[in-house]
């Protein structure tokens, strides 16, 4: 990582720390301020926008580690979250168990599922492994609706707030509180996994997995970790989703979220964390700029303007994809870096 001009690092502890400069360490402060303030000024649905958002980061974060760094990709990351959801839903609601124990017992189960769907990716790759995740969520959806005695089946089932110390987490503020908190911790075990030998192995199976495997990386266990650690991250998302509506229904859970995700990838950058956070909130606002819109544009065109509102969303989201592909495939983050490296190595910026 450079550094602006006339900045050294005088130890390998400084050169691998995430925020190796005074600025850097401001600028995290004052976001984080900024950030867990926001109840304050924020009405109820920005911080609705907000906890989704982050409910989302640390589902795509899961998918940029099995996808991004290791290039094994999936469209059945919904499907992984359902198995989270579902899980925390069943301990809490029918088993009485705590939300606290829960949560982690959601992301293991949903790891393990994946460690199951992702055996064919010892055999296959490129688009016949992609239709092996497509089938792992509508296994796992048709699963979950089968077993109407455990899971509700089509009706679902209601699921407990989390509380802490008696105090139930109802509000808006108090459940974006507990978000933001555990997509910061996401955010930060994401980007030490992939500095560690584990994520090295994961971008040398991901750029070229012949030359991994005569290099010494075992093939089979790393990406069946990659397969593990991606879908843990899906399974906590999924039971923080499912405990944010109190419900549990497949209908959180649809297919086309997976190819969101993989589109949130592709805009923010493929294989790296921050990229994970421009594309999440960048398609997210565009959203909600989408839902602005659709009003003023069914004023200006009456005639279109039932169709023109229902679909905008998606024809936006899928023009802006296609654009990213094209011009910039690299994702929002590499637009970034050379702003970064502009700014850095001024007045040298040649």
């Amino acid at each position: 990582m450079s550094l602006p001009s006339g900045v050294f690092q005088e130890s390998y502890a400084q050169d691998m720390a995430i925020f190796r400069t005074r600025t850097q360490w401001v600028l995290l402060l004052a976001f984080l301020v900024l950030l867990f303030i926001m109840p304050v000024y924020a009405n109820d649905r920005v911080l609705t926008i907000m906890t989704i958002m982050g409910i989302t980061i640390i589902s795509v974060l899961g998918l940029n580690i099995l996808t991004g760094y290791c290039g094994q990709i999936s469209l059945g990351h919904a499907g992984f979250m359902a198995v989270g959801g579902y899980v925390s839903a069943i301990l809490t609601a029918k088993l009485g168990w705590s939300f606290w124990a829960a949560l982690p017992a959601a992301g293991v189960s949903a790891g393990f599922i994946g460690i199951i769907f992702g055996l064919p990716s010892l055999k296959i790759k490129g688009f016949y492994l992609i239709m092996a995740t497509v089938a792992a969520h509508f296994i796992i959806i048709w699963l979950i609706l089968q077993f109407y005695g455990i899971t509700g089946g089509a009706d679902g089932m209601a699921v407990p707030r989390p509380e802490i110390g008696g105090l139930v987490l109802k509000s808006k503020a108090s459940y974006f509180y507990l978000v933001m908190i555990l997509t910061c911790v996401a955010v930060y075990l994401a980007k030490n996994i992939v500095r560690t030998r584990v994520g090295r192995a994961f971008v040398a199976i991901r750029d070229n997995d012949l030359a991994a495997e005569v290099m010494g990386i075992n093939l089979w266990a790393y990406k069946l970790t990659a397969f593990f650690i991606g879908c843990v991250f899906a399974g906590v998302s999924g039971a923080l989703l499912v405990h944010y509506y109190a419900y549990a229904s497949t209908d959180h859970f649809p297919f086309m979220n997976s190819v969101w995700y993989l589109g949130m990838l592709i805009v923010g950058g493929m294989g790296s964390i921050t990229g994970v956070i421009f594309g999440v909130v960048s398609l997210k606002f565009l959203d909600e700029l989408v839902t602005i819109m659709g009003p003023m544009l069914a004023a200006i065109f009456p005639a279109i303007a039932a169709q023109a509102a229902a679909s905008l969303g998606l024809i936006t989201r899928g023009l802006v994809i296609i654009l990213f592909l094209i011009f910039e495939p690299r994702g929002l983050v590499h637009r970034w870096e050379l702003v970064k490296a502009y700014y850095r190595r001024w007045p040298f910026s040649y």
